[in-house]
Formats: C-alpha cells, structure tokens, sequence
C-alpha cells in the first residue's frame, strides 16, 4: 500500500504533488475572490456610492462572467491549462492592484472598479472551465471524487466565509483599499503557486491544425454544442440544471430575507446563520460525496436528490422559526452541493479529454447563466403571487422535470453501461461517436506524471472497449 492509498479517501489527492499546488492556487484564488466581494462593496461606500452603484458592479461582473464561459472552455481546449490559469492570475493582480493603488490614494472612480469587475468576471468565467479541465491531467481517475470534494469544501469555507472575514477584519483595522490590495497578493500567491507546477501538456494534438486560430475556435465551439446534443446524459443534465436554477437561485438569494422579516421577526443577523447554514450544508455534503466510494447507479443517485433538493423551500414558505430557517437552508445547501461532486467527476471521466474544457464551459454557463434571470424574476413573481406561493413553485417544479430529463436520456441504462470506479481507467465518449470537425487526437498513448502516476495524455477508449493492459474501461 503506498502513502496516497493510507490516507482517507478525500484527501488522497494531496498526495500528489502537482494536485497540493492546484489545491493551493484555488484556494488563494478563492480567498481573494472573498476578499474582494465585500471590500469591493465598502470601497464604493467610502468613495459615495449607494445601491445603484453596486448594482453596477455586480453586473458588470455576471455580464463578463456569462460572456466568458463559453469561450473559456474552447480556450481550455486549445491552450495548456496551467499557462492559462498563471495569465488570469497575472492580469488580476495587475487589475485589482491598480485599483488598490487608486482607492488608498483617494483617487478611484465608479467607473474603474466596474471596468475590473469586468475583467474578473471574464478571468472567473475562464478559469472554472480550465481547472476543471486541468485536473484530470494531474490526478489519477480514482482520486478525482475527492478532488471534487475538496473543491465543493472550499467554496463555502473560503470563498463565502473565510475571505469575506479577513475583508471585514482588514476594513475595520485600515480601509477598504487595504483589502483590496489583500486581494491583489492573493492573486499573486496564488498565481506562484501554479509557477511551480510542472509543465502539463495539452490532451489534445493540434499540430495538423491548419486553420486560422478564430476559425478554430468558432469551429470548436460549435463542435461543443454538437457533443453536448448527442450525448443524452449530458444534455439531460444540463437541461434540467438550467430549469432548477432559474425556479430556485432567485428565490433563495432574494426572498429568504424577507420571509425571515416577515414570519420569524428576523434581521440581518438570522440572514447571516441561515447563509452559514447553507454554506456548512453544502461543505458537509461536498465531503460526504467525496469520502465514500462512487455510486454504481451514479446518474439515479445524482437526480433523485437533485430532484428533491429543492424541497427544503417548502419550510421557507410556512417557517416561523429562525432556526428551522437555519436547518432548511442546511440541508439545502447539503443537497445542491454533494451531488455536485459526482456531477464534476462524470464530466471529468466520461467527457473526451480533448472534449472537457467545452463540457465544463458549458456546464459553468448553465450555472451562471440563468441565476440573474432567476433573481430579476423572483421579486415581480413574488409580488404577483405572494411569497408563500413563489416558494411553494420554487420547491416543487424541479422534481418533475428531474424525473423527466431522468427518464428521456434513458440514463438508467446510461450508468449501467458505463460504471465508474476507483480503477485507474477510463471510461469516455467514444472518438468516433463525436463526429466533429475539431483537430486530429493524439494516438493511443500513456504519459505518465512520475510523481503522480496520473494520465497526462490518452486518446478515449470507445465506449465498452478494453483500454490498455486488458482491463473494461470504468466510468
């Protein structure tokens, strides 16, 4: 038994070098992402900025982030994953550090923090769709669960609570500016971080590519959305995700304040421990997913709680207690979350190596793109129909359409087919199958990362095929 396998499960991962830096850069990305949400806010308070300002901000960031997903995920394709995680780091530190600059000598203006909030929507929409991309590169099959896990732990701990917390720390003792110069070194840190990484070469050979880089890349992104249609699970799955995000994100982020008001005498303080709740919920589930063997009906376990997650809003539209507030949004947050983790798995073993960055931008541009939707829509419906109504639709609608993307892309027989185990092979979408016009794949071919022992390069074994060594592909 070697040191990785004696670890527990979810932290196999750290065994692996390469994986430790990935893990660190995240995370300091993510802590300085934190940072700069609430000191952004304070930053505009300082300088006479009200709500309509912030609003702003915030749009500016979703525009460049729904903007950039889509072409994130061909970039992810086309170009090493690490050089592309060091640039985005790169331009952040040079934006928000302008802009520290500018907001602790008194001469920032509305207009530049918009402008950088651009830039970090677009670096944001970038960078999701590549770390997924790059992680598999770095990490054996078996250990991507946990990978997944520790990513779906960090968001809540670092990104909502540990970030924002240093921001509040760093404004009380100095100023806003001073906590957006802390977002600047993190960005920094973390962009050292993949400095140290080891070279990661690119799963895809474009070396017969001869097109134009623009052609190339409108050819990939149409390639994209023609794997996406013709892999059943996959379209299922984002079909139904694009309808529980736009019924669920706008209800949670904007009404759940008031009906806390309204029928538990709440304030912002109650606001506060049911965010935390949500957070630790989907922090524990993250963990649960990712400390125990993946499931053999994998696509069955991931709808039906998927299905049911959005039940817990039942409690928000008759609760008159904080607490069940609280423990409604726990569990919530348990449900959206821990299946996420078997979610970014099955992309990241199923989907064609030269194929993943797409699949992962198209999975982040569901995510985000539907949420303003969600929130613009959410008051209007809420005056129409009343609050209790508005959660009673929110908590409800997801389930059947769960049941009937689950039953339409016939993903029971889906996972059957395909298993997924903690076998250091592979089961992906067969080449062929795909039919796009994208470049020519490398041969069938193993480059072993010698420290890890991870896959750096490997054409897809053809669904139901014997990869290498004689062995089913698994997944």
């Amino acid at each position: 038994m070697t040191t990785t396998e004696r670890l527990p499960r979810v932290l196999r991962p750290f065994g692996h070098r390469q994986y430790r830096l990935l893990a660190a850069g995240l995370a300091l990305s993510m802590f300085g992402d934190g940072i700069w949400t609430v000191g952004v806010v304070w930053q505009i308070i300082s300088i006479g900025g009200g709500p309509v300002e912030l609003s702003l901000i915030t749009g500016a960031s979703a525009v460049g982030m729904v903007a950039s997903s889509l072409l994130g995920g061909v970039l992810a394709d086309r170009v090493t994953q690490r050089s592309i995680l060091i640039s985005l780091e790169a331009v952040t530190l040079v934006t928000v550090g302008v802009v520290a600059l500018l907001a602790i000598t008194g001469d920032l203006a509305v207009w530049q923090l918009a402008a950088v909030a651009a830039v970090g929507g677009v670096a944001t929409g970038i960078y999701y769709p590549t770390y997924s991309a790059l992680l598999p590169a770095i990490v054996p099959p078996r250990d991507l669960l946990a990978a997944n896990g520790v990513e779906g732990a960090f968001r809540p701990v670092i990104l909502q609570a540990a970030g924002p917390a240093m921001a509040g720390a760093m404004i009380a003792l100095a100023s806003p500016g001073v906590a957006l110069a802390a977002a600047a070194a993190s960005a920094l840190l973390s962009g050292s971080t993949y400095v140290l990484m080891r070279p990661v070469p690119l799963r895809r050979d474009l070396t017969e590519d001869s097109r134009h880089p623009l052609i190339g890349t409108a050819v990939d992104m149409v390639d994209g959305f023609r794997f996406m249609v013709r892999t059943p699970w996959l379209l299922g799955t984002l079909l139904f995700a694009s309808i529980l995000v736009l019924t669920t994100m706008g209800p949670l982020e904007v009404l759940v304040p008031f009906a806390l008001k309204d029928r538990a005498g709440g304030d912002a303080s109650s606001h506060s421990l049911v965010l935390a709740c949500f957070g630790a919920g989907g922090a524990i589930g993250s963990v649960l997913c990712a400390s125990f063997p993946f499931p053999r009906r994998y696509l069955t376990a991931m709808f039906a709680i998927f299905g049911i997650s959005s039940l817990p809003m039942l409690v928000f539209a008759h609760a008159t207690s904080v607490w069940v507030f609280a423990v409604a949004g726990f569990v919530t947050g348990a449900a959206f979350d821990g299946p996420m983790v078997w979610w970014g798995t099955m992309l990241q073993r199923r989907v064609p190596p030269e194929m993943l960055g797409r699949a992962a931008g198209l999975d982040f541009f569901v995510s985000i793109g539907f949420m303003p939707v969600s929130m613009a829509l959410a008051a209007p419906v809420a005056a129409t129909l009343g609050l209790t109504t508005t959660f009673v639709l929110a908590a409800v609608i997801p389930l059947p359409f769960a049941l009937l993307a689950y039953l339409m892309a016939g993903m029971w027989r889906d996972e059957i087919a395909h298993p997924i185990g903690d076998s250091d092979t592979a089961n992906v979408q067969s080449g062929a199958a795909i039919r796009t016009s994208s470049a020519k794949t490398h041969p069938l071919q193993r480059v072993r990362d010698s420290e890890t022992g991870a896959n750096d390069t490997r054409h897809p074994a053809p669904d139901g095929a014997v990869t290498p060594g004689g062995v089913p592909p698994r997944r």
